[in-house]
């Protein structure tokens, strides 16, 4: 089958769940500059979470730009890949209004981690699923940036037990790794 309707699904899931994202951010209830500054480390957080969904959106949209067909099975990778998109909400309140805690900071990596070996799966079997001469086998390559991303999310779990702002560096390095689009499926399409 084609990846019109699969395509349309995951927009539409990730346009909540972006939504979602928005409406947990709460307006102080003082109207002074104080209770304004109180609220920039959820802000902070819905921002870098906006780009961490924008990226996959846009990876996303490139993956499935050079996938010729679906079948069942990247049907339902990619529903695992949407679950853990979709807790991206929770964990951005969680660390926005706790990022200093070592729980928030955690969780928030490790849902990072589990979106990233989503991709990294749905990737592998979108290529397990087409011919050896398929254009994204030549193109994805090692995956180093995928792999490197995964052992950052990892070492950034690890030192949130020592240090929160660590792991949050570490998961920054990530984000800002990514910003720059993959160009290796864009060139070839």
């Amino acid at each position: 089958m084609k990846t019109n309707r699969l395509e349309a699904f995951s927009d539409g899931v990730l346009a909540i769940i972006i939504t979602i994202m928005v409406l947990e951010l709460q307006a102080p209830e003082e109207a002074t500059l104080n209770a304004l500054l109180e609220r920039v480390p959820v802000f902070i957080s819905y921002v870098f979470s906006f780009i961490y969904l924008g990226i996959y959106w846009n990876n996303h949209h490139h993956l499935f730009q050079i996938t010729q067909k679906v079948n069942g099975k990247v049907l339902w990778v990619n529903l695992h890949l949407l679950f853990w998109l979709s807790l991206i909400p929770f964990t951005t309140a969680w660390i926005g209004n706790n990022y200093e805690a070592i729980l928030p900071v955690v969780a928030y990596g490790v849902v990072l981690l589990l979106c990233a070996i989503a991709y990294f799966i749905l990737q592998n079997v979108i290529i397990k699923s087409h011919d050896m001469e398929f254009p994204l086998r030549k193109v994805i390559g090692s995956d180093r940036k995928g792999k490197i991303s995964i052992v950052c999310y990892i070492l950034g779990i690890g030192f949130a037990l020592l240090n929160t702002w660590i792991a949050i560096v570490l998961y920054s390095v990530v984000a800002i790794m990514w910003l720059v689009p993959d160009k290796r499926i864009e060139n070839n399409l």
